[in-house]
Protein backbone atom coordinates (compact mmCIF):
# COMPACT_ATOMS: atom_id res chain seq x y z
CA UNK A 1 0.00 0.00 0.00
CA UNK A 2 2.75 2.15 0.97
CA UNK A 3 4.67 1.89 -2.85
CA UNK A 4 1.38 2.45 -4.36
CA UNK A 5 0.73 5.71 -2.33
CA UNK A 6 4.46 6.51 -3.07
CA UNK A 7 3.60 5.64 -7.11
CA UNK A 8 0.32 8.26 -6.95
CA UNK A 9 2.42 10.39 -5.54
CA UNK A 10 5.13 10.68 -8.73
CA UNK A 11 2.99 10.16 -11.37
CA UNK A 12 0.57 13.35 -12.42
CA UNK A 13 -1.36 14.11 -15.49
CA UNK A 14 0.27 17.66 -15.17
CA UNK A 15 4.09 18.23 -15.41
CA UNK A 16 5.57 20.71 -13.10
CA UNK A 17 6.02 22.87 -16.50
CA UNK A 18 2.43 22.75 -17.20
CA UNK A 19 1.52 23.67 -13.61
CA UNK A 20 3.39 26.38 -14.10
CA UNK A 21 1.89 27.28 -17.52
CA UNK A 22 -1.90 27.13 -16.09
CA UNK A 23 -0.38 29.45 -13.47
CA UNK A 24 0.47 31.78 -15.30
CA UNK A 25 -2.00 31.62 -17.77
CA UNK A 26 -4.76 32.28 -14.88
CA UNK A 27 -2.43 34.01 -12.36
CA UNK A 28 -1.64 36.99 -14.98
CA UNK A 29 -5.43 38.02 -16.23
CA UNK A 30 -6.39 37.59 -12.57
CA UNK A 31 -3.90 39.87 -11.20
CA UNK A 32 -4.61 42.68 -14.33
CA UNK A 33 -8.25 42.13 -13.35
CA UNK A 34 -8.13 42.50 -9.79
CA UNK A 35 -5.74 45.49 -9.80
CA UNK A 36 -6.92 47.40 -13.07
CA UNK A 37 -10.68 46.72 -12.72
CA UNK A 38 -11.46 45.62 -9.20
CA UNK A 39 -9.01 47.80 -7.46
CA UNK A 40 -10.05 50.67 -9.18
CA UNK A 41 -13.53 50.43 -8.34
CA UNK A 42 -12.65 49.63 -4.80
CA UNK A 43 -10.49 53.22 -4.79
CA UNK A 44 -12.92 55.41 -6.29
CA UNK A 45 -15.43 53.89 -3.60
CA UNK A 46 -13.09 55.13 -1.06
CA UNK A 47 -12.11 58.16 -2.79
CA UNK A 48 -15.59 59.12 -3.00
CA UNK A 49 -16.10 59.98 0.67
CA UNK A 50 -13.25 62.35 0.57
CA UNK A 51 -12.91 65.81 -1.09
CA UNK A 52 -9.35 64.93 -2.15
CA UNK A 53 -7.97 66.90 -4.85
CA UNK A 54 -5.40 64.28 -6.70
CA UNK A 55 -2.25 65.87 -4.90
CA UNK A 56 -0.61 65.07 -1.70
CA UNK A 57 -1.66 62.60 0.46
CA UNK A 58 -5.09 62.26 2.02
CA UNK A 59 -5.53 63.34 5.18
CA UNK A 60 -8.24 63.26 8.01
CA UNK A 61 -9.54 66.91 6.86
CA UNK A 62 -10.20 65.48 3.25
CA UNK A 63 -12.83 62.56 4.66
CA UNK A 64 -16.21 64.36 3.98
CA UNK A 65 -18.25 61.16 4.61
CA UNK A 66 -21.51 61.55 2.36
CA UNK A 67 -21.27 65.06 1.38
CA UNK A 68 -20.46 64.45 -1.97
CA UNK A 69 -23.75 62.08 -2.55
CA UNK A 70 -25.52 64.65 -0.62
CA UNK A 71 -24.25 67.24 -3.25
CA UNK A 72 -25.06 64.80 -6.23
CA UNK A 73 -29.06 64.35 -5.55
CA UNK A 74 -29.87 67.16 -3.76
CA UNK A 75 -29.73 69.13 -6.64
CA UNK A 76 -26.80 71.39 -5.26
CA UNK A 77 -24.39 70.46 -8.50
CA UNK A 78 -26.72 71.50 -11.28
CA UNK A 79 -24.85 69.37 -14.02
CA UNK A 80 -26.09 65.56 -12.24
CA UNK A 81 -29.63 65.31 -13.07
CA UNK A 82 -29.23 66.62 -16.02
CA UNK A 83 -26.51 64.24 -16.87
CA UNK A 84 -28.61 61.41 -15.81
CA UNK A 85 -31.59 62.15 -18.36
CA UNK A 86 -29.41 62.27 -21.06
CA UNK A 87 -28.19 58.62 -20.07
CA UNK A 88 -31.98 57.64 -20.38
CA UNK A 89 -32.26 59.49 -23.71
CA UNK A 90 -29.09 57.76 -25.03
CA UNK A 91 -30.17 54.51 -24.03
CA UNK A 92 -34.33 55.47 -25.22
CA UNK A 93 -32.72 55.82 -28.45
CA UNK A 94 -30.51 53.38 -29.06
CA UNK A 95 -32.97 50.72 -27.95
CA UNK A 96 -36.33 51.87 -29.34
CA UNK A 97 -34.74 53.70 -32.60
CA UNK A 98 -31.06 52.56 -33.83
CA UNK A 99 -31.47 48.48 -32.61
CA UNK A 100 -34.98 47.89 -34.02
CA UNK A 101 -33.28 49.64 -37.26
CA UNK A 102 -30.31 47.20 -36.84
CA UNK A 103 -32.59 43.96 -36.40
CA UNK A 104 -34.83 45.26 -39.84
CA UNK A 105 -31.22 45.39 -42.06
CA UNK A 106 -30.35 41.78 -40.74
CA UNK A 107 -33.92 40.34 -40.85
CA UNK A 108 -33.56 42.49 -45.19
CA UNK A 109 -30.01 40.96 -45.49
CA UNK A 110 -31.03 37.57 -44.30
CA UNK A 111 -33.11 37.00 -47.60
CA UNK A 112 -29.53 36.27 -49.59
CA UNK A 113 -30.52 39.41 -51.43
CA UNK A 114 -28.17 40.48 -54.53
CA UNK A 115 -24.61 41.58 -53.03
CA UNK A 116 -25.64 40.93 -49.52
CA UNK A 117 -21.74 40.53 -48.50
CA UNK A 118 -21.43 44.02 -49.54
CA UNK A 119 -24.33 45.80 -47.68
CA UNK A 120 -22.96 43.90 -44.48
CA UNK A 121 -19.74 45.29 -44.83
CA UNK A 122 -20.82 48.53 -45.23
CA UNK A 123 -22.75 48.76 -42.57
CA UNK A 124 -20.44 47.08 -39.93
CA UNK A 125 -17.61 49.00 -41.15
CA UNK A 126 -18.48 52.04 -38.48
CA UNK A 127 -18.19 49.35 -36.14
CA UNK A 128 -14.09 48.84 -36.47
CA UNK A 129 -13.68 52.01 -35.92
CA UNK A 130 -13.79 53.63 -32.52
CA UNK A 131 -15.79 56.14 -31.26
CA UNK A 132 -13.01 58.91 -30.85
CA UNK A 133 -13.08 58.44 -34.60
CA UNK A 134 -16.59 58.49 -35.58
CA UNK A 135 -16.67 61.53 -33.37
CA UNK A 136 -13.96 63.33 -35.57
CA UNK A 137 -16.23 62.15 -38.78
CA UNK A 138 -19.07 63.25 -37.90
CA UNK A 139 -17.87 66.68 -36.63
CA UNK A 140 -16.39 67.08 -40.13
CA UNK A 141 -20.09 66.13 -41.21
CA UNK A 142 -21.28 68.52 -39.15
CA UNK A 143 -19.06 71.55 -39.20
CA UNK A 144 -20.68 75.04 -40.28
CA UNK A 145 -18.51 75.96 -42.90
CA UNK A 146 -18.08 73.09 -45.16
CA UNK A 147 -20.13 70.13 -43.97
CA UNK A 148 -21.75 67.85 -45.75
CA UNK A 149 -25.19 68.13 -44.40
CA UNK A 150 -24.92 72.42 -44.25
CA UNK A 151 -23.80 71.73 -47.67
CA UNK A 152 -26.94 69.59 -48.82
CA UNK A 153 -28.98 72.04 -46.51
CA UNK A 154 -27.82 74.99 -48.35
CA UNK A 155 -28.01 73.59 -51.43
CA UNK A 156 -32.13 72.70 -51.02
CA UNK A 157 -32.13 76.73 -50.36
CA UNK A 158 -31.81 76.88 -46.35
CA UNK A 159 -29.08 79.61 -45.99
CA UNK A 160 -29.30 79.52 -41.91
CA UNK A 161 -28.47 75.91 -41.01
CA UNK A 162 -28.49 74.79 -37.77
CA UNK A 163 -25.41 75.23 -35.42
CA UNK A 164 -25.46 71.52 -34.71
CA UNK A 165 -22.81 70.67 -31.83
CA UNK A 166 -23.46 74.37 -30.66
CA UNK A 167 -26.83 74.36 -29.43
CA UNK A 168 -27.72 72.73 -26.57
CA UNK A 169 -31.30 71.79 -27.94
CA UNK A 170 -29.32 70.07 -31.09
CA UNK A 171 -26.44 68.10 -29.72
CA UNK A 172 -27.49 65.55 -28.13
CA UNK A 173 -29.56 64.97 -30.90
CA UNK A 174 -26.75 64.99 -33.21
CA UNK A 175 -24.23 63.19 -31.18
CA UNK A 176 -26.89 59.91 -31.11
CA UNK A 177 -27.41 59.98 -34.78
CA UNK A 178 -23.52 59.36 -35.11
CA UNK A 179 -23.74 57.04 -32.33
CA UNK A 180 -26.57 55.13 -33.70
CA UNK A 181 -24.49 54.65 -36.83
CA UNK A 182 -21.99 52.35 -35.45
CA UNK A 183 -24.57 50.75 -33.38
CA UNK A 184 -26.86 50.09 -35.68
CA UNK A 185 -24.24 47.76 -37.92
CA UNK A 186 -23.16 45.92 -34.75
CA UNK A 187 -26.89 45.05 -33.94
CA UNK A 188 -27.15 43.96 -37.45
CA UNK A 189 -24.06 41.35 -37.48
CA UNK A 190 -25.44 40.07 -34.05
CA UNK A 191 -28.84 39.44 -35.31
CA UNK A 192 -27.49 38.19 -38.53
CA UNK A 193 -25.61 35.33 -36.85
CA UNK A 194 -28.41 34.25 -35.03
CA UNK A 195 -30.92 34.23 -38.13
CA UNK A 196 -28.35 32.27 -39.93
CA UNK A 197 -28.67 29.50 -37.20
CA UNK A 198 -32.45 29.88 -37.32
CA UNK A 199 -34.42 26.50 -38.29
CA UNK A 200 -36.20 26.94 -41.47
CA UNK A 201 -38.52 24.55 -41.11
CA UNK A 202 -40.30 26.73 -38.60
CA UNK A 203 -40.45 29.16 -41.27
CA UNK A 204 -41.79 27.05 -44.01
CA UNK A 205 -44.68 25.74 -40.63
CA UNK A 206 -45.66 28.79 -40.41
CA UNK A 207 -46.24 29.68 -43.89
CA UNK A 208 -47.87 26.30 -44.44
CA UNK A 209 -50.37 27.75 -41.41
CA UNK A 210 -50.71 30.98 -43.32
CA UNK A 211 -49.00 33.16 -41.92
CA UNK A 212 -47.65 36.56 -43.44
CA UNK A 213 -43.73 37.22 -43.47
CA UNK A 214 -44.28 39.43 -40.19
CA UNK A 215 -46.53 37.59 -38.58
CA UNK A 216 -43.92 34.80 -38.74
CA UNK A 217 -40.79 37.41 -37.23
CA UNK A 218 -43.24 38.62 -34.63
CA UNK A 219 -44.59 35.10 -33.50
CA UNK A 220 -42.08 32.18 -34.60
CA UNK A 221 -38.50 33.47 -35.24
CA UNK A 222 -38.86 36.69 -32.80
CA UNK A 223 -39.66 34.63 -29.78
CA UNK A 224 -36.90 31.97 -30.96
CA UNK A 225 -34.08 34.79 -31.29
CA UNK A 226 -34.84 35.20 -27.29
CA UNK A 227 -30.86 34.27 -26.32
CA UNK A 228 -30.26 37.04 -28.79
CA UNK A 229 -32.67 39.32 -27.66
CA UNK A 230 -31.34 39.43 -24.42
CA UNK A 231 -27.68 39.68 -25.36
CA UNK A 232 -28.54 42.71 -27.55
CA UNK A 233 -30.64 44.89 -24.50
CA UNK A 234 -27.81 43.91 -22.56
CA UNK A 235 -25.43 45.52 -24.69
CA UNK A 236 -27.32 48.46 -25.56
CA UNK A 237 -28.29 49.22 -21.98
CA UNK A 238 -24.01 49.14 -21.58
CA UNK A 239 -23.74 51.21 -24.44
CA UNK A 240 -25.99 53.97 -23.46
CA UNK A 241 -24.58 54.37 -19.75
CA UNK A 242 -20.82 54.04 -20.79
CA UNK A 243 -20.97 56.54 -23.32
CA UNK A 244 -18.44 58.53 -23.29
CA UNK A 245 -16.54 59.15 -26.27
CA UNK A 246 -18.53 60.66 -28.68
CA UNK A 247 -19.36 63.20 -26.33
CA UNK A 248 -16.02 64.14 -25.31
CA UNK A 249 -14.55 64.41 -28.59
CA UNK A 250 -17.26 66.97 -29.54
CA UNK A 251 -17.41 69.22 -27.13
CA UNK A 252 -15.68 67.49 -23.83
CA UNK A 253 -19.44 67.12 -22.66
CA UNK A 254 -20.45 70.29 -21.99
CA UNK A 255 -22.88 73.24 -23.21
CA UNK A 256 -25.91 70.56 -23.63
CA UNK A 257 -24.07 66.95 -23.52
CA UNK A 258 -23.35 66.41 -20.05
CA UNK A 259 -23.60 62.70 -19.74
CA UNK A 260 -22.18 60.98 -16.20
CA UNK A 261 -18.77 59.43 -18.13
CA UNK A 262 -18.05 62.72 -18.94
CA UNK A 263 -18.77 64.48 -15.75
CA UNK A 264 -16.61 61.74 -14.19
CA UNK A 265 -14.15 63.19 -16.20
CA UNK A 266 -14.35 66.61 -16.30
CA UNK A 267 -14.33 66.74 -12.51
CA UNK A 268 -11.73 64.68 -11.92
CA UNK A 269 -9.49 65.25 -14.68
CA UNK A 270 -9.65 69.28 -14.68
CA UNK A 271 -8.78 72.38 -13.53
CA UNK A 272 -10.88 71.58 -10.53
CA UNK A 273 -9.24 68.11 -9.99
CA UNK A 274 -12.10 67.10 -7.78
CA UNK A 275 -10.85 63.68 -7.83
CA UNK A 276 -13.27 62.72 -4.40
CA UNK A 277 -16.27 64.19 -6.15
CA UNK A 278 -15.72 62.57 -9.47
CA UNK A 279 -15.54 59.46 -7.64
CA UNK A 280 -18.53 59.69 -6.10
CA UNK A 281 -20.42 59.99 -9.89
CA UNK A 282 -18.53 57.11 -10.73
CA UNK A 283 -19.83 54.64 -7.97
CA UNK A 284 -23.22 55.92 -9.04
CA UNK A 285 -22.62 55.10 -12.50
CA UNK A 286 -20.80 51.86 -11.63
CA UNK A 287 -24.23 50.58 -9.62
CA UNK A 288 -26.39 51.67 -12.23
CA UNK A 289 -24.11 49.91 -14.49
CA UNK A 290 -24.47 46.65 -11.80
CA UNK A 291 -28.30 46.42 -12.69
CA UNK A 292 -28.15 44.51 -16.23
CA UNK A 293 -25.41 42.33 -15.93
CA UNK A 294 -26.33 41.07 -13.09
CA UNK A 295 -30.20 40.95 -14.42
CA UNK A 296 -28.24 39.30 -17.46
CA UNK A 297 -26.44 36.69 -15.09
CA UNK A 298 -28.41 35.92 -13.42
CA UNK A 299 -30.84 34.66 -16.26
CA UNK A 300 -28.27 33.25 -17.48
CA UNK A 301 -27.61 31.18 -14.81
CA UNK A 302 -31.40 30.23 -14.66
CA UNK A 303 -31.60 29.10 -18.22
CA UNK A 304 -28.11 26.65 -17.24
CA UNK A 305 -29.71 25.21 -14.84
CA UNK A 306 -32.90 24.13 -16.60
Amino acid sequence: MAALRRGARRYSLLTRRDKLILSLMVGIPLFFDLTIIWGTAVASFLLSFTSWHGIGPISGHDIVGLDNYVQLFTGTYPFFWPAVEHNIIWLAFLMFIATPLGILMAVLLDREVRGTRIYQTVFYLPVVLSLAVIGIIWQLMYSADSGFIDSVLRALGNRNPPDWFGDPALNLWAALVAASWRHVGYVMILYLAGLKSFDPSLREAAKVDGASERQTFVHVVFPVMRPINVVIVVITTIEALRAFDLAYIINGGRNGLELLSTLITNNSISESSRVGFGSAIAVVLLVISLGPIVAFLVRTMREDAR
